[in-house]
């Protein structure tokens, strides 16, 4: 008769203590950009860093800014390591501000060149991020009620321009835009008269005064319009 086999005790289960994840770490700070600072992105103007994020992205971790640009209503995600090539900056120093407001008051250049290639030109400039670029295709395409009317493409990258400028000028000079785009205003009302350089002077410096080529731009930005 087989012997009966003595029951092994019970195995008391071991306790293991719930692993505690670290915190994560926030990140404030990269490249000389901080949290809640504001920034000029050449593509789209004036924004905020809310926050500076890790994220996987296709199976690499990326360190992201996040920028929100509050009155086109859009975030934007930046890589840390790319904002140079970007050409994300720091808002300009009040001296630069100041030059940029006197770029105002200067006269108004314009190329004997089509509309279409200029308007590359201020495309260009709207996009460099560069505030005294900005401010000179605001200079350039300003018409006074005295003036002729600008066509709707001269209009359109004006009032880009002038967007872009008075953002950044609202943000440093701690003023809205709306008081930023009167400060604009006044200085453009100071330009000189346009009209009043000579044809020999301006064949010599390769561009004309506003009044001198109205006709000339308005006929180009309306063969331009029409081919859109």
């Amino acid at each position: 008769m087989a012997k009966p086999v003595a029951a092994k005790p019970a195995v008391k289960p071991v306790a293991v203590a719930p692993r505690v994840e670290e915190p994560k770490k926030v990140l404030t700070q990269r490249q000389g950009f901080k949290t809640n600072e504001f920034v000029v992105y050449p593509a789209h103007g004036v924004g905020q860093i809310l926050a500076i994020e890790d994220q996987e992205i296709a199976g690499a971790k990326l360190e992201l800014f996040v920028i929100n640009f509050m009155k086109d209503k859009m975030t934007l995600r930046v890589p840390t390591a790319k904002v140079a090539n970007v050409g994300m900056r720091k808002l300009s120093e009040p001296a630069l501000v100041k030059k940029a407001l006197e770029t105002l008051k200067g006269r108004a250049r314009i190329k004997r060149t089509m509309w279409s290639r200029r308007a590359q030109e201020y495309e260009a400039k709207i996009n460099s991020g560069d505030i005294v670029a900005i401010a000179e295709v605001v200079r350039d395409l300003y018409r006074s009620e005295s003036q002729p009317e600008q066509s709707y493409s001269e209009r359109q990258l004006y009032e880009a321009a002038l967007d872009r400028l008075s953002r950044e000028i609202a943000v440093v000079q701690h003023v809205t835009e709306t008081e930023a785009v009167k400060e604009i205003e006044s200085q453009l009302a100071k330009s000189p008269r346009r009209g009043a350089k000579t044809e020999a002077e301006a064949g010599a410096e390769g561009d004309v005064d506003a009044d001198a080529d109205a006709d000339v731009d308005g006929d180009d930005a309306a063969v331009a319009d029409e081919a859109a």
